[in-house]
């Protein structure tokens, strides 16, 4: 059976107060998507910055249901910050039913969708179908697979403009006190998942056009990010979002006209998760 997962599509935060998190990334110059409803059973809502390819979500609580209490849970034991990563499927069942078939377990097959304010005051339909990776399969955060029944009503033109101008996940990091097992566990998460080491950082391909994840201990990632506290982002889940930007000076002018704090990389600049809902972000030009 051919393995159905094939990158990855987007990544979320689970936040502590959704419309504060919403202010804060619209501070550092995204552009966010009308608040999306979820149903009343779930008791949750979101927000999404989208990239031509893929895109980013705030997560957060609204009312506190059964549905929603393992959420809850997660945010007390572990903080807000950036917690799962949701992979591409062509179809949540037979995903589900081939990755059974390969020795890799799954759960929680099911579907939804929510209204989505569309320009010119209309409303449409956001529909889904996901399934995730069993939590023995996965060793930090949680991953799983989105189905997108509905992608007009998702990747909606006018919200792919930023004013930093940032153009898609570039990487997704995470703290690994043994990343080397870590990444060859989550590399069979992805059908070209392959890994490689290189300078202390564990690289994991998930696919063509795809954000890899880079795992590494906690003292190569604090060298990567000088200045920044680390202690800030979610306990046992992902660290930093890398997003690429068109222009980096864009980015930084959206940074200083917000007044916040930021230090220079390798690669770009970061912020610190204060300033981003527990995500420490990166911005790398494209």
């Amino acid at each position: 059976m051919t393995h159905p997962v094939k990158g990855i599509d987007h990544c979320f935060a689970l936040v502590d107060d959704l419309d504060a998190a919403a202010a804060q990334f619209a501070a550092l110059g995204f552009t966010l998507s009308p608040r999306g409803i979820h149903s009343a059973a779930k008791g949750t809502a979101n927000y999404t910055i989208m990239f031509p390819q893929d895109y980013f979500e705030l997560l957060g609580i609204l009312q506190p249901t059964e549905a929603n209490a393992p959420r809850r849970a997660l945010l007390a034991s572990a903080g807000q910050g950036l917690h799962a990563i949701a992979c591409r499927i062509d179809d949540a069942e037979q995903a589900a039913e081939a990755l059974a078939e390969l020795g890799i377990a799954t759960q929680g097959l099911g579907s939804f969708s929510r209204p989505v304010p569309l320009p010119g005051g209309s409303e449409g339909i956001a529909a889904f179908s996901t399934v995730s990776f069993s939590p023995d399969q996965v060793p930090l955060g949680m991953v799983f697979m989105c189905q997108h029944k509905t992608r007009d009503t998702v990747w909606i033109p006018d919200l792919l403009e930023h004013a930093n101008t940032a153009c898609g996940l570039d990487a997704i990091l995470a703290i690994s006190d043994t990343p080397e097992e870590d990444a060859l566990r989550l590399a069979r998460l992805w059908s070209d998942g392959t890994v490689s080491t290189e300078d202390g950082l564990v690289k994991i391909t998930t696919g063509p056009n795809s954000a890899p994840l880079i795992l590494s201990t906690p003292a190569r990632m604090a060298a990567l990010f000088p200045g920044i506290d680390l202690s800030g982002t979610a306990k046992g889940a992902f660290t930093a979002m890398r997003v690429k930007v068109r222009d980096l000076d864009a980015a930084e002018h959206c940074l200083k006209t917000a007044k916040v704090s930021f230090c220079k990389t390798a690669s770009g600049l970061a912020v610190g998760p204060e300033f981003s809902a527990g995500v420490l972000l990166e911005f790398v030009r494209t």
